[in-house]
């Protein structure tokens, strides 16, 4: 019996072969075997009596050696089984290498599949896919023996962060709604492939990549989710159409256990998690962690993208076009680690950033100021102590939200919350784009649960509009809020430490038609009406730290209508 304790997994590399240490018997001399290899992998073990044990990856042969007992250095092998999970990532190599466990398969990759990327986004978050490294430690896990869960888990304005799933070629899949909460794949944010860059430049998708089927195999997982069961098609193995699917698309078949299954509308993917998952800050924990190079930015409004190339030595080149105009991106990775980003805006002048790899670090920049180039100013308050967050920031196109009593990232004033008067905060708005026929604002905030709480919902406020004055009344249509009531709830969170709320403001193409009470316009109710509506949106964060929080906190004061 051999006792894993450590194990260091090398990049992926080019070596084309590579010895792989066998024995046909428990002792005596050793054989040595050449295999094709594009993983190397060491780890270190020990057997029952404490003697160290190399154990080797090659390729997909997982070797065991340890000293002979009676010679002191003949080799003796122990060979893990290869688990079924493996071969339908197998299909995707070299992109992809497999290893595993007793408990998991451990799945290394680059973040970036073989398919075309990008094209046919109408909603761009002006992010590019780069190069994640996950490896080593830094893997994706998928349990090889997943456990149902005592209390399953819907995915429904939850798990709103990182993966729930992984797909045979490698690339996360990432909850069917975005950190908004809106559907991805109904709102021009997602390519032809399902997939787009999150804020670390990393690509993901957003539904069930069922375009992999072609290359995994027909009749085998095109995912599988981070609580271990696969993800199907459209249909079962045999070809017969599921018909016994739960809320999450899963059911139980004698041959197959329980799966999930992939649909053409939402869910998409599972729509929760049936066996056993560990739920920290939003998301599947553990899981990879994507590292950016850059500030995230704001979306580009008016922008499609309409070409994706790999050119040489690792670099690409985007084409996209701007209010009618052709304009692109090159990008490619520098000997410092980092990448070189050179903007060609069309009419307005070029620009050229280089971006360290250092977390937070920003960009150097040659060339002249743009109206509409990328904003050197984060849209969250800068990192370093001391430092003043702008009031708010600007997106491409514009549109901006402000308060004359926050700044975007600032805290809340006492005044606007629950331990004050419960005032609704000032608010103005500029840079309003063309076609705009009403506003909704939203405010919320994602618990430390994962779940979405919303304090204040107003809509159809005249496209005439530029503010809110203080303790607004008698303008736009007010929904409900997380308790339950009509009118704004002031934030009165629970538990220690600062907490952060969002205002969202929405330019609309048209007015809300909605028809139920107010009362039942809750989160959901809103998100959905305004699918195909959204021209533009403009976030204020604040936050607001307790006094006291941690202690027993007083009840909330009842909303007030607004």
């Amino acid at each position: 019996m051999l006792i894993l304790s450590k194990v260091e997994v090398h990049p992926i590399c080019s070596i084309k072969t590579a010895a792989t240490i066998t024995s046909a018997a428990l002792s005596g001399p050793a054989t040595i075997a050449l295999a094709t290899s594009i993983l190397c992998a060491t780890a270190f073990a020990s057997n029952e009596q404490g003697a160290p044990s190399d154990l080797r990856i090659h390729g997909m042969q997982l070797v065991a050696v340890t000293p002979d007992s009676k010679s002191g250095n003949a080799p003796r092998a122990n060979t893990l089984k290869k688990p079924v999970q493996a071969s339908v990532f197998e299909a995707f190599s070299p992109r992809v290498a497999v290893r595993w466990d007793e408990r998991f398969l451990y799945v290394e990759g680059n973040g970036l599949p073989a398919h075309l990327m990008m094209v046919g986004i109408t909603n761009w978050q002006q992010q590019v896919p780069i190069i994640q490294s996950y490896t080593g430690a830094n893997a994706w896990r998928i349990p090889l023996f997943p456990r149902p869960a005592a209390r399953p888990t819907a995915i429904k304005g939850r798990f709103l962060r990182g993966a729930i799933a992984l797909a045979v070629n490698g690339i996360p899949i990432f909850n069917p709604q975005n950190n908004r909460g809106e559907l991805a794949a109904e709102i021009g944010e997602l390519d032809q492939w399902g997939g787009h860059c999150g804020r670390a430049d990393d690509y993901h998708y957003h539904v069930a990549p069922l375009h992999l089927q072609s290359v995994a195999g027909p009749g085998r997982p095109v995912a599988y989710a981070l609580d271990g069961y696969p993800i199907f098609g459209l249909n079962d193995p045999d070809g017969s159409k599921p018909y016994d699917l739960d809320g999450f698309n899963g059911h139980t078949t004698a041959a197959l256990g329980y799966h999930y299954h992939a649909s053409t509308r939402y869910p998409y993917v599972n729509g929760g998690f049936h066996g056993e998952v560990l739920e920290r800050d939003g998301q599947v924990d553990p899981q990879p962690r994507a590292e950016p190079i850059r500030e995230a930015l704001p979306p580009l409004r008016g922008a499609e993208i309409t070409g994706f190339e790999a050119l040489e030595k690792g670099a690409f080149k985007l084409n996209y076009r701007f209010n009618g105009e052709a304009r692109f991106i090159t990008y490619s990775p520098n000997a410092e680690g980092g990448y070189s980003f050179d903007f060609q805006n069309g009419k307005d002048a070029a620009l050229h950033q280089t971006f360290s790899p250092k977390r937070g670090g920003g960009p150097r920049t040659a060339g002249p100021p743009l109206e509409e180039r990328r904003p050197e100013v984060p849209n969250r308050p800068p990192q370093n102590e001391g430092a003043q967050p702008p009031l708010s920031v600007p997106n491409p196109g514009g549109f901006m939200l402000k308060s004359p009593e926050v700044s975007n990232g600032g805290t809340l004033p006492v005044e606007y919350t629950g331990d004050g008067a419960g005032s609704t905060l000032p608010l103005e708005w500029s840079g309003v784009p063309t076609g705009t026929k009403a506003f909704t604002l939203l405010m919320h905030h994602l618990d430390p649960e994962g779940k979405i709480k919303w304090y204040w919902i107003l809509y159809n406020l005249p496209e005439t509009l530029v503010s809110l004055p203080k303790n607004s009344t008698g303008t736009g249509v007010l929904g409900s809020n997380f308790q339950g009531n009509v009118g704004y709830q002031p934030p009165h969170s629970k538990g220690p430490g600062a907490k952060r709320y969002v205002l969202s403001l929405y330019a609309l193409s048209s007015p809300l038609d909605i028809r139920v009470p107010a009362s039942k316009v809750n989160y959901d109710t809103i998100l959905a009406a305004m699918q195909g509506k959204i021209l533009a949106t403009s976030d204020l964060s604040v936050t607001y730290t307790r006094k006291g929080s941690e202690g027993e906190a007083p009840p909330p004061p009842p909303p007030r209508p607004r």
